[in-house]
């Protein structure tokens, strides 16, 4: 009996009954969930700052604790997401925790194709969109440039050097149009091939703690800017 329902488990699989645990949450709601469910309304007077983003975000943490130590930021990066996920996610693990400001740092994975086709307007279309919605509540928006990258080694051959400076020239155009405040990291980070060097990222794409050391300052500017 035990073989006959292994078959047939095996043919509803094949046949798509069963979807695995990512399909179902394709945006991965449930990946903060616990988190944000302990996180109380902010304080008066504080500054919250919520950064949204993918691997680059959380890995900051990871990387460099102390920076987030003691201050009143929520990081909610989750690797290889793509920007239509993370809009997806928006309200949930941005609005409802409150923030003043949220830097937005995304776009990559959606050139790398993590998550399938995507052009630049269409990445440009959800970046917009959180923006509207962060605006719509009161939240100041930091909108960050995607970080070098001359060639992603998971997927080579797509030409991040040149399809990022594009987008990045997109997000500063939409940025100061709407009013919202540019984070310049591209123009502090890329070597001559327009990639991120070793120096800050042992891969060329995620940034190892120097590479942070030159994000932090930045980002704290561009925070305090937006605050003004």
């Amino acid at each position: 009996m035990g073989k006959i329902k292994n078959i047939i488990l095996v043919v509803m699989i094949a046949m798509g009954f069963v979807e695995n645990i990512q399909a179902q949450d394709w945006a991965a709601l449930d990946h903060f969930k616990e988190a944000n469910q302990t996180i109380t309304s902010p304080k008066e007077g504080e500054n919250r700052v919520v950064f949204m983003g993918n691997s680059i975000t959380i890995g900051w943490i990871k990387a460099r604790p102390d920076f987030f130590e003691g201050k009143p930021y929520i990081n909610r990066g989750i690797s290889g997401q793509t920007t239509p996920q993370m809009l997806i996610r928006f309200r949930q693990d941005v609005v409802d925790l409150k923030p003043k400001v949220v830097v937005i740092l995304a776009g990559t994975n959606d050139i790398a194709g993590n998550t399938g086709p995507m052009t630049l307007d269409q990445i440009m279309d959800n970046l917009k969109s959180m923006s509207e919605i962060a605006s719509q509540n009161d939240i100041k928006v930091v909108l960050s440039s995607v970080l070098p990258a001359f060639d992603y080694p998971w997927r080579p051959g797509l030409k991040p050097n040149e399809k990022i400076p594009a987008l990045n020239a997109l997000i500063k155009a939409y940025a100061e149009k709407a009013g919202h405040t540019y984070l310049d990291y591209f123009s502090a980070m890329a070597d001559e091939r327009k990639g991120l060097p070793k120096k800050y990222a042992s891969d060329e794409v995620h940034p190892t703690v120097e590479g942070y050391k030159v994000m932090e300052p930045m980002v704290e500017d561009a925070i305090a800017k937006a605050l003004e």
